[in-house]
């Protein structure tokens, strides 16, 4: 049996959503990002794509490209509400489906061909999806994720585009390396200076060749190239986390300390969540008293992955849950909710020097550790109750 999976890609997710919230965009120029010169350009419409704006981009640079776009900060909130929505609308009607980022899905349709058709069902599940959301959807189907996900982007916008099962490869053949995920532009230029430009020809390289090149991820290119991939859909669940709690060798009453620990956890799960290349969308905090009663305070949030924005609901719950002034013995930090993306949520409200901070702090932290570079205001807490602070990673359930 062919596998048959679906790759969903909302179409300029932000833009469709403030579209949809302001009809009077519709069609013009448009960027959502940073208002400064120093601002960063977080999403665009295709009108100014096709001037060479994209995301990431500094403001200033995009409004030197495409001078008449308009810009609007954006609602990070509104976005994580039509996501939300868009998953509950297919969590009602795929079998087996994985929430990959916050504007994009893979669904196992493998079977369904015996019934009525995967393609068929697919197209029904996009209409469905745009006339409930009123957002525009892309789709790509073929007999894996990498396939279909080049089909989605290669089509887009309103792409409904099926690879039947042997075609992967005439399909990929004629396309730019780059249009491989996981060839970014340093891969890309490596490939060039190589003279290697089309994924044809890529195909062509001996695979001891492209090892010796590019070690393991050699290998990981040959199977690209030549429409290789048996990656799983990871069943979407609310309930994957990542945690950290410590348990204070004295209880302690010590508010200062209680905050400095908490933004040492801060620092830690925040860290973990940009290693796993994801965002969460609910944070919870734990106190435990020295009677042993427990209480939680959770969260919804928009996406997000910045320690300063985990931080502040982190404190904000604390306040709120700490109210009996007992002596405690136990606190705890959960993120969960979580979704495969990067720091693209948080460039409304960010700099391009504070993205290249963040940046240039967790190149550190991976290098020597995360203990070797921490806020001013944790060096207080001791190496003991940092041993202390044990991390869990939740799996998917």
């Amino acid at each position: 049996m062919d596998r048959n999976i679906i790759h969903l890609d909302l179409d300029a997710f932000f833009v469709a959503v403030e579209r949809q919230r302001n009809p009077k965009l519709v069609g013009k120029p448009l960027i959502i990002g940073g208002q400064s010169r120093r601002g960063v350009v977080a999403a665009c419409s295709y009108e100014t794509r096709q001037f060479g704006v994209h995301s990431a981009m500094p403001m200033y640079l995009a409004l030197q490209l495409c001078p008449d776009a308009l810009v609007i900060s954006g609602d990070v909130e509104a976005y994580s509400r039509a996501s939300h929505l868009v998953t509950e609308v297919i969590a009602e009607e795929a079998p087996l489906f994985e929430k990959s980022s916050i504007d994009e899905f893979y669904i196992d349709a493998s079977g369904m061909d015996k019934y009525f058709g995967a393609f068929a069902w697919a197209l029904e599940l996009q209409k469905k999806i745009t006339k409930e959301s009123g957002l525009p959807i892309s789709l790509g189907m073929s007999v894996n994720k990498l396939v279909s996900k080049v089909a989605t982007g290669e089509f887009k916008p309103n792409a409904r585009k099926h690879i039947p099962a042997g075609t992967e490869k005439d399909f990929l053949a004629p396309l730019a390396v780059e249009k491989i995920p996981m060839i970014g532009k340093q891969t890309a230029s490596f490939l060039y200076d190589m003279g290697v430009r089309k994924v044809a020809t890529l195909r062509e390289m001996p695979l001891k060749f492209l090892v010796s090149a590019f070690g393991k991820n050699g290998i990981a290119l040959w199977n690209k190239a030549h429409g290789i991939d048996n990656s799983p859909v990871v069943p979407y669940s609310e309930q994957k986390s990542i945690s950290t709690e410590c348990t204070f060798e004295e209880d302690t009453i010590d508010v200062k300390r209680l905050k400095s620990v908490l933004i040492a956890m801060v620092e830690k799960v925040a860290f973990t969540l940009r290693e796993q290349k994801k965002l969460t969308s609910c944070i919870t905090v734990k106190i435990r008293y020295s009677n042993f009663d427990t209480e939680t305070k959770q969260v919804q949030v928009p996406y997000t992955s910045s320690d300063h924005v985990i931080l502040r609901v982190v404190q904000e719950l604390f306040d709120k849950l700490y109210h009996r002034r007992m002596l405690i013995r136990l606190v705890g930090v959960r993120l969960s909710g979580l979704v495969h993306g990067n720091h693209q949520v948080s460039l409304f409200d960010d700099t391009a020097e504070t993205i290249n901070l963040y940046q240039a702090i967790d190149r550190i932290k991976h290098r020597h550790g995360v203990e070797k570079l921490v806020r001013a205001t944790t060096m207080g807490v001791s190496r003991r109750v940092r041993m202390e602070m044990n991390m869990f990673k939740g799996n998917l359930r």
